[in-house]
């Protein structure tokens, strides 16, 4: 049966076009249940005996939740406990066009076969289709065509099985207009908050409903707190006429009544607007969207040097006045002032679960209590539970219904618990969860396209590829490394001249463009390196097995093979599909030992002598051109095998044999770019370094001034060379020092399309472009880059998605967000292994060195352990010191003494585990001796002997 719809509408030019729907309708789509007999289906979902235990509904019944209830209440469908669930196709359309995110969590569980969750056509269903009467709203059309599905089901399975004991069908829904209607229509209706409190023996499920309109009417209070966020319309014309702007909110970490507004503008012209007070913050939440109108500049204020946390109060109070007159007279005593505004208006939240704590409320018997999430941008949340003291102590999940102008804090409601606190399972969870990094297990359907073993290289293969199995081929990695990307070769050609090789794992052969396994990978962007584990962006498979350029197993490699003089000229260069069989999978340890032992004399090692030669070469010449070498303090970490706990934890150290393999791998990488870009100048995937503005480099030409050092910033190759002449006599350190503050001034490397920026510069390679080729099996950007590069010579063909420039544009989005959040993943790892560490060593006492000088502390570098921590003269319990900052120097002078930065101290460092959802490394000074500041030298020994008893 045919329907068609017919109407008009209006193009871009300005005429007018006529659109014919066709819709068709048929008698031949299945209810999915197990007991009709009418439906000629092949394999039903819905089971008979569809019994959840409920007061309400004695009897086997099915359920169909409303848009608004999957909405609002994915927290709770998620639970094993619903199950036999009709989604009707209205619904399902609906939650499409509203919510991207929960539109993915229904699908996933409609694919979860033990929930038997059915999703029904009913609007290509000849007997539930409807057509939108004249004057009805689309939202009524579709409330009603979710009723006539739900009588349409009622009615076909009595029919389908008589009796008083067949299924009934249950309508959830929170609309009173709609349930009135149902029941009027003879349909079995509830209220989805009424239904779940009827399920017996699952009154946890009761914790994670979301609040009702009703629920927070009950909970309002008549005290005003905020203004009222003006609606979407006026905020869209204010930004349209320029009298607001909008931006992303970016809450401070250490201050709960200050923020700033990103705003973004074409290339160098972002900038950022001061949100200062909690009635100008006006509810927003981190990473929301919103609408700000800049304040007078009168009202203008200065970034505060105030560390403020909200300690928090179970009631709607005010903010505590005092502390907001305090920062704000701190504020405008400055002169470095902002732009300063205030948020008017929310255009899309930004909202997910968040990880943290409960706090149980004081009051005997209360079930509203406030949580504490683990990021300190996140405001507390109010929720309500009656497992508070089960879930004290434990890591747990909640989300946000909302925030009323008349409450101090958002409201919630629990999601999940994680596990205790300060074990390492749930805390790595939690890291992995508040950095959003995807970490669940693959799915069936992305597995589905991996090569099915035993897997072989085919005489086919071969014709396709160059055989390089020949050569002498070998890797260089770090201890344990099993997802080997890349393998070099160096030999001597008959004309003298040397050819040497960089040989990439070809995982493009495997992830072809557009299937689960390539969506999946693109989603995830890059392999998460945490301490002891790592979290894959492809399966164990490829990553481990068929990719890894393991030794003296046949594998597919991209080649990029170069003739070379002996001075590291490149005389020709080539790029081919191959074949290569590594000789050897050295550490790079191994591979050092090799080049400085004069009596081996093999092949591989020749090889390794022939590449660091010219590495060496290669690196000089890039310094000269100005790249930089810059410094941080990398840890590793010892791990017991039994435990799993770190026992010894020691800076990484860097052999000539890191820095051979860095210069083969820049060299093909940049080849690369050329190549890609020279070929496909509009949707080549590059990776662009900007310069610093000349303003973050102030604190370290404070730093090396404060040694007598000048440091010119005009140019990488001016920096480069003002580091490289940077020496103080008798301290040795201060070059490395100089460097890691150097690091801390630059700015974030991001992948980028060329047809969609001008700027290639490299400014930390001194290259005028670059990209990422040799890293696959743990980077999407190379897998494109593969791509684009085995177009270009004629190995592979294209596809629509790798020349269309927007939607590159649009990947590298999220390849530069990806790749951002796995970077504070692992730094959030190592702080946590740094203080398991430290959590059985005691008291220790190191020597440092002061890095930064703050307003009320010091910022002390210990060499030894890689390991950064505060030392606070001001303190709550006793009188604090007298302290005169200096901002120019910077420098801060604690009673008679005076801090630098680069100072040399000897301070304690402990764990600090007072507070067990921020733990962190505590520091006291000890030298230099400030009579009521320094603490006297602790006893460490006694707790290093008990150390190796508990061993």
């Amino acid at each position: 049966m045919l329907k068609s719809k017919t109407f008009v509408k209006k193009t871009r030019s300005g005429g007018v076009m006529k659109v014919v729907r066709e819709h068709y309708l048929r008698d031949d789509i299945w209810c999915g249940s197990e007991i009709c007999t009418e439906c000629k289906q092949d394999s039903t979902v819905l089971q008979r005996d569809a019994c959840i235990e409920s007061n309400l509904c004695t009897f086997p019944h099915y359920l169909v939740p409303d848009t608004n209830v999957v909405l609002h209440q994915i927290d709770v469908l998620e639970d094993p406990v619903i199950c036999n669930v009709i989604i009707l196709q209205t619904v399902l359309q609906e939650v499409r066009h509203r919510s991207a995110p929960v539109y993915k969590r229904l699908k996933d569980i409609i694919h979860e076969q033990g929930r038997h969750f059915y999703t029904f056509t009913n609007e290509h269903h000849r007997e539930t289709f409807i057509e939108r009467e004249p004057g009805e709203s689309a939202n009524d059309r579709n409330d009603r065509a979710i009723r006539v599905a739900v009588k349409w089901y009622s009615q076909h399975l009595k029919t389908a099985e008589s009796g008083p004991d067949g299924v009934r069908v249950v309508l959830l829904t929170n609309d009173q207009g709609n349930k009135q209607k149902a029941e009027d229509n003879g349909l079995l209706v509830y209220r989805f908050e009424e239904y779940i409190k009827s399920l017996i023996a699952n009154t946890e499920l009761v914790d994670r409903l979301a609040l009702s309109n009703e629920d927070k009417n009950k909970i309002a209070s008549s005290k005003i707190l905020f203004p009222e966020h003006l609606p979407l319309s006026k905020i869209q014309a204010g930004i349209k006429s320029g009298s607001f702007i909008q931006g992303t909110f970016r809450a401070s970490r250490d201050n709960y009544l200050e923020a700033t507004v990103f705003v973004q503008g074409e290339g160098e012209d972002s900038n950022e607007v001061l949100i200062q007070g909690l009635q100008n913050l006006n509810r927003a939440v981190h990473q929301d969207v919103v609408a700000v109108q800049l304040l007078p500049k009168n009202q203008w204020v200065a970034p505060s040097s105030v560390v403020l946390q909200d300690e928090g109060a179970a009631k709607d109070d005010d903010v505590d006045g005092d502390e907001e007159e305090k920062l704000l007279k701190q504020s405008l005593t400055k002169s470095t002032r902002k732009a300063t505004g205030k948020v008017v208006g929310i255009i899309k939240r930004s909202w997910r679960p968040f990880c943290g704590m409960l706090n149980v409320s004081q009051i005997k018997e209360s079930t509203r209590h406030l949580f504490t999430p683990a990021d300190r941008r996140i405001p507390r949340i109010r929720i309500e539970t009656r497992q508070a003291s089960t879930l004290a102590g434990q890591r747990i999940m909640v989300a946000i219904d909302g925030w009323p102008k008349d409450s101090r804090y958002p409201n919630g409601h629990f999601v999940r618990s994680l596990g205790n606190a300060g074990e390492k399972d749930t805390e790595e969870e939690v890291l992995l969860l508040e950095h959003d990094v995807p970490h669940q297990a693959f799915s069936q359907a992305v597995l589905s396209f991996l090569p099915k073993m035993p897997w072989i290289i085919t005489p086919e293969d071969m014709a396709q590829r160059q055989d390089l199995r020949h050569l002498t081929v070998c890797s260089v990695d770090p201890p344990g490394c099993t997802d080997i990307d890349d393998a070099l070769h160096c030999r001597e050609l008959e004309n003298g001249n040397l050819e040497v090789g960089v040989h990439i794992a070809d995982v493009s052969h495997f992830i072809r463009p557009g299937n689960a396994l390539d969506k999946e990978a693109a989603n995830r962007g890059t392999t998460v390196y945490l301490c002891g584990k790592r979290i894959d962006m492809v399966p164990e498979l490829l990553s481990s097995n068929l990719c890894s350029l393991r030794s003296n197993v046949e594998r597919f490699a991209f080649s990029c093979i170069w003739e070379m003089n002996h001075n590291a000229e490149i005389l020709k260069t080539r790029f081919t599909k191959s074949v290569i069989n590594s000789k050897a999978s050295l550490t790079y340890a191994e591979a050092q030992m090799r080049i400085d032992d004069t009596n081996k004399n093999d092949d591989i090692t020749k090889s390794l002598r022939g590449l660091n030669k010219l590495a060496k070469i290669l690196k000089r010449k890039r310094i000269e051109n100005g790249a930089l070498t810059l410094s941080s303090l990398e840890v590793r970490f010892h791990i017991d095998s039994e435990t799993h706990d770190p026992i010894d934890l020691q800076t990484k150290e860097l052999k000539e044999t890191n820095s051979m393999v860095e210069e083969f791998m820049l060299l093909a990488n940049i080849s690369v770019a050329q190549k890609i870009y020279d070929e496909f100048p509009e949707c080549a995937l590059l990776r662009k370094h900007p310069a610093p503005p000349p303003s973050n480099y102030d604190i370290l030409m404070k730093a090396a001034k404060s040694k007598n050092v000048t440091i010119h910033v005009d140019s990488a190759k001016a920096l480069a060379d003002s580091l490289d002449g940077a020496k103080v006599d008798g301290f040795q350190y201060f070059n490395t020092l100089l460097r890691i503050l150097a690091t801390r001034c630059m700015m974030q490397a991001v992948y980028f399309c060329s047809g969609m920026d001008s700027d290639f510069h490299h400014y930390g390679l001194a290259s005028p472009i670059y990209t990422h080729f040799t890293s696959p099996i743990r980077r999407y950007a190379d897998i494109i880059v593969h791509r684009l590069l085995a177009v270009a010579i004629g190995a592979d063909s294209t596809y629509p998605d790798l020349m269309d420039k927007h939607k590159q544009s649009a990947l590298c989005n999220n390849l530069n967000y990806r790749h951002k959040m796995s970077q504070y993943a692992q730094r959030a790892s190592v702080a946590f292994h740094t203080q398991l560490f430290f959590k059985t060593r005691g008291i220790l006492n190191e020597e440092g060195f002061v890095l930064f000088v703050r307003k009320n502390a010091i910022i002390v570098l210990i060499p030894k352990f890689g390991l950064e921590g505060t030392v606070f003269f001001d303190s709550k319990d006793k009188a604090s010191p007298k302290l005169v900052f200096d901002e120019e120097g910077p420098t801060l002078k604690v009673e008679q003494h005076t801090f630098n930065i680069f100072d040399k101290v000897k301070v304690t460092i402990s764990l600090d585990d007072s507070n067990i959802q921020h733990q962190k490394i505590r520091m006291a000074l000890i030298e230099p001796v400030i009579p009521g500041v320094s603490v006297p030298v602790p006893e460490a020994e006694p707790q290093a002997k008990k150390q190796k008893l508990d061993r």
